[in-house]
């Protein structure tokens, strides 16, 4: 920030001094970094949190507000799915030049997802995909992301009717009992997976960034956890040292193939393989999997992917 200061200040003292016209100077190398700052500050975020009903998880700029679906009893080869674990929906807001980009991820039955999609470009919002992220599990569960970007109580608007076409909880129970415990080994997981796990809701996550920087429509996509681009892993505890896994690998092009390759020849199912963007650079594939095993063993057959990922470990 203070390189940035001097910056401008040397650039306008230069167009002062020199008689430089002003509209030949490239004024973004010191404006850009402020358009995030100033628009946060204009933005009422109370009544966006008002209007979806909960208050958001804040990451860097970035507010993250979740829409599990803990109305869904889902099961998938006898597990019971915590909503952490795979039925986790949620919407990002960022802001920008001219208000907020918005990104999510919605979780919907088949039955509610054109509803919701109906409901969501008819507010001008865009739909960048539509697809499962596992298999064999009842109710089949689909995953939408959405895109946007404009006045934030606009969109946080349009985000709401559209999720009211589905049954999606649109209102924040109070919490009956603590979460359970994780009964599993987390220092020996947190070992191998590279990065500190967090405990939520009766499950483990990792959030693994990649080295590289992501943009969508030339936009940093930064925290890279809160904006949905770093790599999710997801323990479930199953008992007696077990745990449920799930999550997606972000991946270029070159890395679908090797990380298929560590992951199958480990024992973990791969589930699916999309885009969840449109404009992102560089062009990125979401890798969901699946398997429930030995909590240890699955972690070092994730630390085997990570391997074959140009990711960031601690």
């Amino acid at each position: 920030m203070r390189k940035t200061l001097l910056a401008a200040a040397s650039i306008v003292s230069a167009v002062l001094i020199t008689g430089v016209d002003a509209q030949k100077v490239d004024w973004r190398i010191f404006t850009e970094p402020f358009v995030s700052t100033a628009q946060a500050q204009d933005i009422d975020w109370q009544k966006v949190d008002d209007i979806l009903g909960r208050k958001p998880a804040v990451g860097g700029d970035v507010r993250r507000y979740g829409f599990p679906r803990s109305d869904l009893a889902v099961t998938l080869d006898g597990v019971s799915i915590r909503p952490a674990l795979a039925l986790g929906g949620w919407v990002a807001f960022k802001p920008m030049q001219g208000g907020a980009m918005v990104m999510g991820d919605l979780v919907l039955l088949d039955s509610e997802i054109n509803p919701v999609m109906a409901k969501m470009i008819a507010n001008g919002l865009e739909i960048t995909a539509v697809h499962n992220h596992l298999l064999r599990a009842k109710p089949e569960t689909f995953y939408m992301h959405i895109g946007g970007h404009g006045d934030p109580v606009k969109l946080a608007t349009a985000i709401h009717d559209a999720l009211a076409e589905s049954k999606t909880p649109l209102t924040v129970a109070a919490a009956t009992a603590p979460p359970p415990a994780i009964d599993l080994d987390t220092a020996q997981l947190d070992q191998i997976i590279g990065v500190k796990g967090q405990a939520n809701g009766g499950v483990y996550q990792f959030n693994v960034p990649r080295r590289d920087p992501i943009t969508e429509d030339g936009m940093p996509l930064s925290p890279v956890g809160p904006m949905g681009v770093a790599i999710g892993i997801n323990f479930q505890p199953t008992g007696g040292g077990k745990a449920a896994i799930t999550g997606d690998f972000v991946l270029t092009s070159d890395e679908v193939n090797p990380v298929i390759s560590a992951l199958r020849s480990h024992g973990i199912d791969v589930s699916a393989l999309h885009s969840h963007m449109l404009d992102e650079q560089p062009r990125l594939f979401f890798m969901h999997f699946w398997a429930n095993d030995d909590a240890i063993q699955l972690a070092k057959g994730l630390r085997a992917a990570l391997d074959k990922t140009a990711s960031t470990k601690s």
